[in-house]
Parts: C-alpha cells; structure tokens; sequence
C-alpha cells in the first residue's frame, strides 16, 4: 500500500440478543455506570447497535426487563422488522433438522416469542456481530452454535466491551 493511501475499515455494527439488553439493563444501572452508557449511546448514534423487531417483542413480555424494554420502545428504530432477506435465511437455519429445536424449545417457554432466529439472520444481512449471553454447548442448538454454522460472528456483552477497549 502507497504512503498516504487511505484505507476505511468499517467498523462493527452489533446485532443485540433479548438476553444481552436485559443483563445490560439489569445490572449497568444508570446512575452506577454512567461512562458504560456515554459508550452504549455512542454506539446506538453511530448506528453500530441494532436488533430486529422480535427482541423488541420479547422485551415487552419480560417482566424482569422492564428498563430495557422502556428504552427499546423509545427506540424503536434499532429494532426493525424482518425483511425478505432475513425471512429468507431464518427458512435456511430451520433447514437444519438440528436447529429446528431451538424454535421449538423457544415456543414452549411462556413469553418467548423466538427471536433467535431473526437476531442471527439480522446480522447475516448486514455483516454484523451477534451479541448474545447464551452459552454454546457442544452439540447445541443455541445461537451460538447456530453463528457458527453460518460463520457469523458471535459474542457476549464482555467481549463487545473488550472489542471496544472500554475500560472503567
């Protein structure tokens, strides 16, 4: 590469799990972690947070999420509704007979609605990272082993913080 060659790397753009928004809105108090959230809020302004209208939806059946779907509906543009694109890949996950019990076990819990599915074909479509706090046991059908599957990057709330280099 010449001297004075401009390269641009994009940055990551984070696809957020119910899970992750929940443990984030749980734990990270406001008021105790102000500089988390200076850096939370600059993520969501650089436009590098998002999810897909299913979180949003699985938010507001929590009760423990209370905080996180208050914020989430007031921002309801990080949350959109699946297109055909995501429709399409969530049929290409259920095509492996493996994963078909991760919707099924997601429809037996009371107030889950399986946004899973819709989270990992979110961040297929925009070459994104998962964020989830779903371990990956051997031989699972939880969205990590899922991301896997489908080479899509995966990763919980501490390692986006590390990406991040957020240091409190």
């Amino acid at each position: 590469m010449a001297w004075g060659t401009l390269v641009l790397f994009k940055e990551t753009q984070y696809i957020l799990d119910t899970n992750t928004l929940s443990q984030l809105f749980r734990f990270y108090y406001r008021n105790n972690f102000p500089s988390l959230w200076t850096k939370f809020n600059h993520l969501v302004m650089d436009g590098r947070i998002l999810s897909t209208r299913e979180v949003l939806r699985e938010l507001g059946d929590g009760r423990q999420a209370e905080l996180a779907y208050i914020w989430a509906a007031g921002h309801e543009y990080l949350f959109p509704d699946p297109g055909t694109e995501e429709v399409l890949f969530v049929s290409r996950i259920f095509g492996v007979r493996h994963f078909q019990q991760n919707l099924q076990s997601k429809k037996d819990k009371p107030r889950r609605r399986g946004a899973d599915p819709f989270v990992i074909a979110q961040a297929k479509r925009t070459g994104g990272t998962v964020v989830t706090e779903e371990s990956k046991p051997p031989n699972g059908a939880r969205i990590p082993n899922i991301c896997e599957r489908f080479e899509i990057p995966c990763i919980n709330l501490q390692q986006l913080m590390d990406r991040e280099n957020w240091i409190f």
